[in-house]
């Protein structure tokens, strides 16, 4: 039942024949729903099944062709297929794939390439870890790392935070609704307010409150009467991008890092989102003027989709004894050939400069939603960006409205995601070398969909509205 390939040049636009899912797709959507999971997620929202990708765009098994501004939710940041990537990964291939934590001339070149990106002060006393190929796994060994070093238990997370579904990452991310299944978590995990002003947790305004989350979490800190030891680390997001798209205030950052230097605390930044260009510089820190103890990086490490995952840590916190966090897929030699080459690439063809170019193009393009009753907040940094829905009367996160934006979005042709409290934040992770002509197809394909179906809710302020 395997479809036709097409010829990717000829996909200029998006191109979508009758209803979704078609007749082909609607085949093996059922065969996955008999057969798979009931834990997946992407294929409840996205009915399509697929067939072929090339650069920003992908085509489903029944020809029809989506700008995909998911990008393997975040994964693929040149894109799919990249033929210099493609061509490096087959080579690689072809010589040696896997190779435990063996020094190869694949890896030692990927880990020159990831401590070049550093900024100078940091690149001569980090040090690289490799992990299992996941984002959560390095959250793990991040968090494993601090405990060894500091010899302390708790750890300190942010309300609203994501770092993975395993059990230590899970326990660190702050919905609630992943997490019940699960019970007693991880012992000694404390949450504090995240700078998300749109919705303050401390019902504050940004003019007078003087960054009082970062206050809350200090003062706890201080107080020896405040229930929280000093933690093995802070654990932090510089953009929550699960929780929202909502990137974190100059002066929040630069308090936690003060507090947590002050304390003695290592500061974890978790990129996995965020880095390798996601935001304009190669890491997001980079734009608050801050040097983290560990960052942690996956998704976008390869460039191509191939999973790799690692941290990079200062030197005095490698108390690590020999297999103290292993993991039998991180050699991944196509991961580590093809990273390379993506950030000679990134370099070479100044990518990073087109992700600032194109996130100026989203913010002018989705400015026209701001005047739409039912958008509260129009947000983004780099080439993460979100558009956060409401209702007009209570400010009820309006679930129901991005739903239908979703599939008002998908059926014309632009695959976007849903994230932040109850999905009402319309999410887009666009490839970095996402073109100018792509991005202005897509803004204009979403701002329709925005309201469209805004005008279709009408003046609904009820349950309906955010349900």
């Amino acid at each position: 039942m395997t479809a036709q390939l097409t010829d990717p040049a000829t996909w200029t636009g998006p191109r979508i024949h009758g209803d979704l899912p078609g007749p082909r797709s609607a085949e093996l959507l059922a065969r996955q729903e008999l057969r798979e999971s009931n834990a997946r997620t992407y294929p409840r929202r996205i009915p399509i099944a697929l067939a072929e990708a090339s650069g920003p765009w992908v085509r489903d098994v029944d020809g029809n062709v989506f700008i995909d501004f998911l990008a393997g939710a975040g994964v693929l940041s040149l894109g799919h297929s990249h033929p210099a990537l493609v061509a490096t990964a087959a080579r690689q291939l072809g010589s040696l794939a896997h190779g435990l934590d063996f020094p190869t001339p694949a890896k030692d070149a990927f880990v020159e390439a990831q401590l070049s990106m550093l900024p100078p002060a940091l690149r001569d006393r980090m040090k690289v870890h490799m992990c299992g190929p996941t984002g959560a796994n390095a959250v793990d060994a991040a968090v494993k790392l601090c405990k060894t070093a500091t010899g302390r238990g708790d750890v300190v997370s942010f309300q609203g935070a994501f770092h993975g579904s395993s059990h230590a990452a899970m326990a660190l991310t702050g919905l609630v609704a992943q997490k019940q299944p699960v019970p007693n978590g991880m012992p000694g995990t404390h949450f504090f307010p995240y700078s998300y002003c749109t919705r303050c947790p401390l019902a504050l305004s940004p003019e007078t409150c003087e960054t009082n989350c970062v206050a809350l979490l200090e003062r706890s800190l201080r107080d020896g009467n405040g229930g929280v030891a000093a933690p093995a680390a802070v654990v932090m997001e510089l953009v929550q991008g699960e929780g929202g798209v909502i990137p974190a205030r100059p002066e929040f950052v630069t308090r936690v890092r003060e507090i947590t230097r002050e304390l003695g605390i290592p500061l974890v930044v978790d990129e996995v989102q965020t880095g390798c260009g996601r935001t304009g510089t190669w890491f997001a820190f980079e734009q608050y003027g801050i040097e983290p103890d560990v960052i942690v990086a996956s998704k976008a490490l390869s460039g191509i989709g191939t999973p790799v995952a690692m941290i990079l840590y200062d030197e005095r916190l490698d108390t690590w004894a020999p297999g103290a966090h292993t993991g039998t897929f991180r050699g991944n030699q196509l991961a580590f050939a093809a990273g390379a080459e993506a950030v000679r690439i990134i370099h070479d063809e100044d990518v990073l400069a087109n992700v600032r170019a194109r996130g100026a193009q989203f913010a002018d393009r989705l400015a026209a939603l701001r005047g739409c009753p039912w958008v509260r907040e129009v947000r983004g940094l780099g080439l993460m960006w979100g558009v956060e829905l409401a209702a007009p009367g209570d400010g009820r996160p309006a679930s129901a409205l991005a739903a239908a934006v979703q599939q008002h979005a998908l059926r014309r042709g632009l695959i976007v995601e849903l994230g932040g409290r109850d999905d009402c934040v319309v999410r887009m992770l666009p490839p970095l070398n996402v073109t100018e002509d792509v991005v202005d197809t897509a803004c204009t394909l979403l701002v329709s969909a925005v309201e469209e179906c805004a005008a279709a809710h009408g003046s609904v302020t009820g349950p309906a509205a955010g349900r």
